[in-house]
């Protein structure tokens, strides 16, 4: 049985974890803000905006962006989907990866994105030929208040490659 934390932070981002949850996630590779724009957002109000504009620059090696690693980490998403959460909705990008789903009864978020970043890490180092961490320790999440919410992130999540302008339209992207 998972320890589910509620409120809780591990010294960056504050996160919430609660059984039966509808959560929004998204994490990074390692690489994928510049040392300036950390730097930059320590001194500054942290949006969500401009992360989310940093990341979609396409900062970094940008190792999502091979077809190989992408099929990696969705590989991973798809695998406890039904088990340990629901899986909504979730895209690839070149440097980060946002995901909708709904924790079943029993796992905590935590738990789960160790698992898809720990697992996949160690994959794609091997097939990028490389060492070293891979993905940014901490990750963002926001529970889904509504389903006015929940509607909102999924178009989100799915529109995100056609705002970051890597394709025309959603169906085009991988």
């Amino acid at each position: 049985m998972a320890d589910h934390k509620g409120w809780h932070s591990r010294g960056h981002l504050p996160h919430f974890d609660s059984p039966e949850t509808v959560q929004f996630v998204t994490f990074r590779l390692t690489d994928s803000l510049p040392r300036q724009v950390i730097e930059a957002l320590r001194l500054e109000d942290r949006t969500t905006a401009r992360i989310d504009r940093e990341l979609d620059a396409g900062s970094g090696a940008c190792w999502l962006g091979r077809p190989d690693i992408a099929a990696l980490v969705e590989n991973a998403l798809l695998h406890f989907d039904g088990d340990r959460y629901r899986l909504l909705a979730w895209c690839i990008m070149p440097n980060h990866v946002h995901a909708v789903l709904e924790l079943l009864q029993g796992h905590a978020l935590g738990s789960i994105l160790h698992s898809w970043k720990s697992f996949t890490a160690n994959k794609a180092n091997n097939l990028a030929r490389r060492t070293g961490a891979f993905w940014h320790d901490d990750y963002f999440d926001r529970y889904m208040r509504n389903e006015d919410h929940l509607a909102v992130t999924v178009n989100y999540v799915e529109q995100n490659p056609v705002k970051a302008g890597l394709c025309d339209t959603a169906g085009k992207w991988p």
